[in-house]
């Protein structure tokens, strides 16, 4: 199978799962490719997500490698066997690979958490309201480029239409309510829509009001991406240079007790929607 030159998130979230596996047996490079009758250079490329490898050599190597994990050795079959061209590679080449690997990550998730204190979340956002964030972009984007984001973040939004819709949980707080983006009318919108999208029920959205005291963390956006096992979740988090995506299980505990914390300091779904249509009723 042939290299690549640049391997995805998800691909590359592969191979480290195979490599953090190998190093928990305690096994070499040269012990993992004499499995596969390969060369060290073949693994390491393997590891790193720059070589595909196929569903029988990931259980050839965990079966080697004693774990007994048999959910987690299966889903990472699955990620193996994947050769489905997902709907965001229509938008490789034209976007930032980070982009497409939030969509990508989002759409093979089992269930997604969001924290927000700057506005609402992106799954949640409509179009004007969009364009009024992407608008704000240091440096600034072209009108090209943000029409192509907009659509794009639009796109995203397809995990609550197929047939088994992203079942959804989002934190927002209250100043991400009152943030204002796009037009004079488009905040009112934008509420207006949060409320409507909260009534589905695969769709939780919990209000962190200005009354709470103190905030864990450094106030960044979070998205928290439950995986097919405990150990395949992953963390995404904003920054000026990109999406930065994480995955180490001292990581993924820290921002589960993140995301817990907002659980347990938020409004109720009933209480966010009512305060969120006295939000909107006062613009």
């Amino acid at each position: 199978m042939p290299t690549r030159t640049t391997p995805t998130e998800r691909q590359k979230r592969l191979g480290a799962e195979l490599r953090k596996m190998r190093l928990a047996s305690g096994r070499t490079t040269e012990y993992a490719a004499g499995l596969l009758d390969i060369d060290r250079s073949r693994l390491a490329n393997m590891e790193s997500g720059i070589r595909p490898i196929s569903p029988e050599r990931v259980r050839t190597l965990a079966c080697n490698y004693h774990c007994t994990d048999t959910a987690y050795i299966d889903a990472l079959a699955e990620m193996a066997s994947s050769k489905e061209r997902g709907w965001w590679e229509r938008d490789r080449g034209t976007l930032p690979a980070g982009l497409l690997d939030i969509a990508a990550i989002e759409w093979n998730a089992t269930r997604v958490r969001t924290a927000q204190v700057m506005h609402v979340p992106g799954l949640l956002q409509i179009e004007d309201y969009a364009r009024g964030i992407f608008s704000a972009h240091l440096p600034p984007l072209t009108r090209l480029e943000v029409e192509l984001r907009v659509a794009h973040r639009m796109e995203r939004q397809k995990v609550f239409e197929r047939p088994d819709p992203l079942p959804y949980v989002a934190y927002v707080h209250e100043a991400a309510l009152r943030m204002p983006y796009g037009d004079a009318d488009t905040p009112r919108k934008q509420l207006e829509h949060l409320c409507n999208m909260s009534e589905r029920d695969t769709i939780d959205v919990h209000v962190i009001t200005n009354e709470v005291s103190g905030f864990p963390g450094s106030g960044h956006a979070v998205l928290y991406a439950e995986g097919a096992t405990p150990q395949l979740d992953t963390v995404q988090l904003d920054s000026v240079d990109g999406p930065e995506f994480l995955y180490a299980e001292t990581q993924l505990s820290q921002y589960r007790a993140h995301l817990e914390w907002m659980q347990n300091a938020s409004l109720s779904t009933e209480a966010s929607r009512d305060y969120i249509h006295a939000l909107a009723r006062d613009l």
